[in-house]
C-alpha cells in the first residue's frame, strides 16, 4: 500500500481529522515521458511540508496537477477528506488551494490593492467592493504578518514585498494549503528569514503549507515533513527532525553525495584582468553598472553576489565582449577595452578568456545542434577540427567524445541533440567546452542553476580545479551557499554598484544579505 494511503488508514483508524491534501495513485504521462507514477501522498492539516527531487523528478508535474495546470491520467485527489475534480486554478482556487509561482503572477503598473482584487472583483461596483476589500486586506495584513502598502506601485516594490502581495492574494481568495515554488531564490537572507516567519505564522492559524524547493538547508530548517521524489515517483516520507541532508541527497540522488567541498586557501598570483570604473547605460537611459572597479588574479575565485537583476548578468556581458562599455576601461595583460575601443567574444578568447553563460539555452547551445556541434561553439576555427570554410564532422565528434569523458557528460553520445540531454549534463558539456582550453580568465555565470545535485557536486569540483591550476575565476551566482562555498573574495552587488567586498574567511551569511540589501552591515544604513 502506498505511503499516503497508508497514514490515511491510520489516522482514520485513531480519529484523526482528514488529511488537508492527498494525491492518491497520480498517474501522468506526456507521450513517452511518464512524469508521475502512481504517486500518493498525504500531507496533514496545518503542517509545512517540503517536496523535494532533481530536475524531471515530478514534482513540479505533481504540483501542477494540485493546482489545474495538469489533469492526471489516473489517480485522486481529496482536499479535506473529500475527492475533489481540479480541471482549472479557479477549480483549485475554488477548493482552497493557493499557489505562489517562482515568477510572480503580478501587474507591475497596479497597485497592491488592484492585484490582489484582479480576478476576485466582487461585481461591477468596484468602489463598493474596493473598500471591502480595502477592510479584509488590512485584518489579513495583521493577522499575518504581512504589512504592505495597498497603494504601493507592485513594480516599484521590493521582490520580497511583491512575494508577500502574492502571499496576501492567496489568503484572500480563501486559501487553505498554499503552494510555494522555488520561493527563496530571489530574496536575500533577511528575506527569506521574513518570508519563513509568514510561513510559520501561517502554519499557527491553520494553513497547510506545501513548499518545492531544491535547497536542503532550507528544508531543514522550516518543515515538518519532507517527501523525497526520484524519476517520477516517491522514495521517501520523513519527518524532517529525523533526517539530515545527507540522508535526503542520496534518496534525491540514489547515491552518496559529498556536501562539503575540499577547498584548500588560494595562492592568489598576478592579475589576469583589471576592471576600473566600468559604467554601463542600456538603451532606455537606465544606469545598469556605475563605477564599477575590481581585479581578478590567477589562482583565485572572485564571487559576485546580489539579488538577481542588480547588474550581474550586464557586467558578466560586457567582460565577455558581448556589448561594449558605457565609459571605463577593461585591462587583459597588453590589450585593453573601452568604449571608444570595444572587443568581441571571438577576440577574447583568443586573449584566454572563456564564458560560461547565465542562460545556457539562449547563449550556451544551440538547440537544433547535435552535442557535437554546440561543444564547439565559439572554437570552431580552431586548427584541429577543420578549416574556417570546411569543418571535419569527424574531429568534431571525436572532441567531443573526449570532453563528454572527461565531465561525465551522460549519455556520452556526441551525436544525441543538445536539447537531449538533462540541465546538468547540457551544464558539464558547456563548462567542458569552456575549460578544456585552459583559459586565463573563466567567467562563469550560474553555473549550477536548474542543476541536480549531484552535477553540483561535480561542476564545483572542476570550478575549484581550474583555480588550483592559476586560472582566475569570476563567480556570478544568485545562489549564496554557492558564493560562500567557493569564493575567495566575494564583492557584493546592489543597484548596478560594488557595495561591498569580503574576504572569504569573514564572510556570512548575515553581512553579506545586509550588503545585498544596500546596507552598511554594521549601522544598517543605506550605503
Amino acid at each position: 500500500m502506498p505511503a499516503a494511503e497508508t497514514a490515511h488508514a491510520t489516522a482514520a483508524t485513531a480519529g484523526a481529522p482528514p488529511f488537508a491534501v492527498e494525491l492518491v495513485g497520480i498517474d501522468k504521462r506526456f507521450g513517452p515521458v511518464h512524469a508521475n507514477r502512481d504517486v500518493s501522498i498525504a500531507i496533514a492539516r496545518g503542517e509545512i511540508h517540503g517536496i523535494i527531487g532533481e530536475n524531471g523528478a515530478g514534482k513540479s508535474t505533481l504540483m501542477s496537477i494540485l493546482y489545474g495546470f495538469y489533469e492526471a491520467d489516473r489517480g485522486e485527489v481529496r482536499v479535506a477528506g473529500r475527492s475533489c475534480s481540479i480541471r482549472s486554478s479557479a477549480d483549485a482556487i475554488a477548493a482552497g488551494i493557493g499557489m505562489v509561482h517562482q515568477h510572480f503572477m503580478l501587474v507591475d503598473g497596479f497597485t497592491v490593492l488592484e492585484n490582489v482584487m484582479l480576478g476576485a472583483e466582487g461585481g461591477a461596483l468596484l468602489k463598493k467592493h474596493e473598500s471591502a476589500a480595502r477592510a479584509e486586506l488590512r485584518r489579513l495584513a495583521g493577522e499575518f504578518g504581512l504589512d504592505l502598502d495597498l497603494d504601493a506601485t507592485v513594480g516599484e516594490l521590493p521582490v520580497g514585498d511583491q512575494q508577500r502581495v502574492e502571499i496576501l492574494k492567496a489568503l484572500y481568495r480563501h486559501c487553505e494549503v498554499l503552494i510555494l515554488d522555488e520561493p527563496t531564490g530571489v530574496l536575500t537572507p533577511q528575506e527569506t528569514d521574513q518570508l519563513f516567519r509568514i510561513l510559520r505564522s501561517l502554519k499557527s492559524r491553520g494553513v497547510t503549507v506545501l513548499l518545492i524547493t531544491h535547497k536542503l538547508k532550507e528544508v531543514l530548517a522550516i518543515t515538518d515533513h519532507v517527501t523525497v521524489m526520484r524519476r517520477g515517483e516517491v522514495v521517501a516520507d520523513r519527518r524532517t527532525a529525523e533526517t539530515d541532508a545527507a540522508e535526503l541527497a542520496e534518496l534525491m540522488v540514489g547515491r552518496k553525495v559529498r556536501l562539503d567541498i575540499d577547498k584548500t586557501p588560494a595562492r592568489p598570483g598576478k592579475a589576469e584582468m583589471v576592471v576600473e570604473n566600468l559604467a554601463l547605460t542600456d538603451a532606455r537611459g537606465i544606469t545598469r553598472l556605475s563605477d564599477i572597479s575590481f581585479s581578478l588574479h590567477g589562482g583565485e575565485i572572485v564571487g559576485i553576489a546580489g539579488v538577481s537583476g542588480n547588474g550581474q548578468s550586464e557586467l558578466l556581458e560586457v567582460l565577455a565582449g558581448m556589448r561594449p562599455p558605457g565609459s571605463g576601461r577593461i585591462r587583459l595583460g597588453d590589450a585593453e577595452v573601452t568604449s571608444t575601443q570595444p572587443t568581441d567574444p571571438a577576440a577574447l578568447r583568443r586573449l584566454g578568456v572563456a564564458h560560461v553563460p547565465e542562460d545556457r539555452h539562449r547563449l550556451g547551445l544551440v538547440p537544433g545542434f547535435a552535442a557535437y556541434e554546440s561543444a564547439v561553439l565559439g572554437y570552431q576555427a580552431d586548427d584541429d577540427i577543420g578549416s574556417r570554410l570546411l569543418l571535419a564532422p569527424a574531429a568534431m565528434r571525436a572532441r567531443c567524445a573526449k570532453l563528454m569523458q572527461g565531465f561525465d557528460v551522460r549519455p556520452p553520445d556526441p551525436l544525441l541533440g543538445s536539447t537531449k540531454f538533462s540541465g546538468g549534463n547540457q551544464q558539464k558539456l558547456i563548462l567542458a567546452r569552456e575549460m578544456a582550453r585552459t583559459p586565463r580568465v573563466l567567467l562563469v555565470g550560474q553555473p549550477t542553476r536548474g542543476v541536480d545535485i549531484g552535477a553540483i557536486e561535480f561542476i564545483h569540483r572542476e570550478i575549484l580545479a581550474m583555480r588550483d591550476q592559476g586560472c582566475a575565476v569570476l563567480l556570478v551566482s544568485v545562489e549564496l551557499d554557492e558564493i560562500l562555498a567557493l569564493a575567495d573574495r566575494i564583492l557584493v552587488m546592489n543597484q548596478g554598484r560594488i557595495v561591498g567586498e569580503v574576504a572569504a574567511a569573514e564572510a556570512d551569511e548575515r553581512k553579506i544579505g545586509i550588503l545585498m540589501a544596500g546596507c552598511d552591515p554594521a549601522t544598517g544604513a543605506p550605503l
